[in-house]
């Protein structure tokens, strides 16, 4: 049930926000215990928390984000952003994929578009845990599966171990990943722990895994990590890499595809 008293549910959470500044997480048993809510409550205060303030969600709790790393943006405002650059990549992404492919696409804007664009093939199978880009196949030619698990709001992302479970028993050709950050130190980052976890299932069951990303995500490190430059084949983007970037894809023998 929602808060009887709308003041009261405010002040709660101006209280939670407090406590994450001064000891930068909270578990969901911890906002329980202190503030006597349900966790129904507590995950629903936190929902609201992270569109307000910088306020990261995790497992069982969240964190707070004060460092000025990656933020995540809700999935509308996102799709309007450098919007004919994606387009490029997402059309040098489709480039790379041919009849028979089983392909994986997670969230994210980019992904998005490729899946626009692959609705008029055929003989090819898309494995997503994004349920926007699995009802823009919908109807058409591609086979989709799903994977399991909670939908995040801001992303349309299914996380969670049921998804974790599910993609173990996949075998995925290419994988796409959409990412928040890339550097040469930090690899491929989000800024969400449950997006980072189900990504990485991905990328373990598959043979080849592609980083998608625009040039605002260059030299950047969010505050999750996906995986290391070295567990990529690929990068797609719409520009040529910074030079610590680029040396370090050079080194590990990392293929680069640059929209024209």
């Amino acid at each position: 049930m929602a808060d009887g008293n709308g003041s009261k549910g405010q002040r709660r959470r101006e209280a939670v926000l407090q406590l994450l500044k001064q000891q930068g997480r909270i578990t969901i048993p911890e906002m329980v215990d202190r503030f006597g809510c349900s966790e129904a409550t507590a995950r629903r205060d936190l929902e609201q928390m992270e569109a307000e303030h910088p306020v990261i969600r995790t497992i069982g709790g969240a964190m707070y984000d004060g460092m000025g790393t990656v933020r995540e943006l809700p999935f509308a405002e996102k799709e309007g952003l450098s919007i004919l650059e994606k387009e490029r990549i997402a059309e040098l992404a489709v480039s790379l994929i041919h009849e028979g492919d089983v392909i994986g696409l997670s969230g994210g804007t980019t992904n998005f578009l490729i899946a626009k664009i692959l609705k008029t093939r055929k003989s090819i199978t898309v494995v997503t845990n994004a349920v926007n880009i699995a009802m823009e196949l919908a109807g058409s030619p591609i086979q989709v599966v799903v994977t399991g698990g909670i939908m995040r709001h801001n992303s349309f992302e299914l996380c969670g171990p049921l998804g974790e479970g599910m993609v173990a028993h996949l075998n995925i050709g290419k994988m796409f990943i959409g990412v928040d950050g890339i550097s040469a130190a930090g690899g491929i980052t989000t800024y969400s722990e449950q997006e980072a976890q189900i990504a990485k299932a991905l990328i373990k069951r598959s043979q080849a895994a592609y980083a998608v990303f625009d040039h605002t995500k260059m030299d950047r490190t969010s505050l999750f990590s996906i995986a290391a430059l070295d567990e990529l084949r690929g990068v797609i983007t719409d520009a040529s890499l910074t030079e610590e970037l680029s040396a370090q894809v050079e080194q590990l023998g990392i293929s680069v595809h640059v929209t024209g």
